[in-house]
């Protein structure tokens, strides 16, 4: 069995929370799992041409901000370099301005994750998958 490593969590639950945070805003936007809106643009996109977008850049190590991440076009995301002034206006739209300026500081510190954590959150957000599978 392989060791454990901070390095190899994250590689596996972060396109579990990916998937996560596309599942919720689909759910949200559109009522349905095939269909989302983009944070950013507000356009309605299949699920499979969203992103989770990154409002804080994920080099802050900031990868599993629930708030700070969201269902986001390609376009937005990937061409636009997250259309970070539609992607502001969109969480103050979802989370008020409040949210967001907190959302912004973000930025600053690095978060070092431990194994326990990785291990607990890769649980948590395989559990939210299977509920939201559940609302179909």
């Amino acid at each position: 069995m392989k060791k454990k490593t901070v390095k190899s969590l994250k590689d596996k639950l972060i396109p579990i929370f990916n998937r996560y945070v596309r599942m919720r805003d689909c759910l949200r936007t559109t009522g349905s799992l095939e269909w989302g809106e983009c944070i950013s643009c507000s356009e309605t996109r299949p699920f499979v041409k969203l992103d989770a977008g990154h409002f804080v850049p994920k080099r802050s190590n900031n990868y599993f901000s629930e708030m700070g991440v969201n269902a986001q076009c390609w376009s937005c995301n990937r061409y636009h370099h997250g259309n970070q002034l539609g992607y502001r206006r969109g969480l103050v739209r979802l989370y008020g301005e409040e949210v967001t300026s907190k959302l912004e500081f973000e930025n600053v510190p690095v978060k070092k994750f431990t194994i326990p954590e990785l291990e607990e959150l890769l649980k948590y957000y395989q559990m939210k998958i299977k509920e939201l599978e559940g609302e179909r």
